[in-house]
């Protein structure tokens, strides 16, 4: 049975404009410019937060993985998901 992980990390704080991650000793803000999957989740699921290596955190209420270093350099990884807009919405 694999033991306890010691890579640790937590939510810090949220606000209407991102949320906070104390990873380790560093403490490191998303933008929900940035990271948009996280404008619309709860508290319980942003909260749920696993850090399975130390440059990897995975949310599995949500199912969203992101590398620490796409956190600290944004502009580096510019792949954003966007929002479903009528032109790309199934019809009913």
């Amino acid at each position: 049975m694999p033991g306890t992980g010691t890579f640790q990390v937590e939510v810090s704080h949220v606000s209407r404009h991102g949320l906070w991650l104390l990873i380790g000793d560093e403490e490191l803000f998303l933008p929900f410019e940035h990271f948009p999957w996280f404008k619309a989740a709860t508290i319980e699921q942003v909260s749920a937060v696993e850090r399975p290596t130390v440059d990897h955190l995975y949310w599995p209420l949500l199912d969203i993985d992101l590398a620490v270093q796409s956190i600290r350099d944004p502009a580096s990884f510019p792949l954003v998901s966007r929002h479903a807009t009528r032109a790309n919405t199934p019809a009913r």
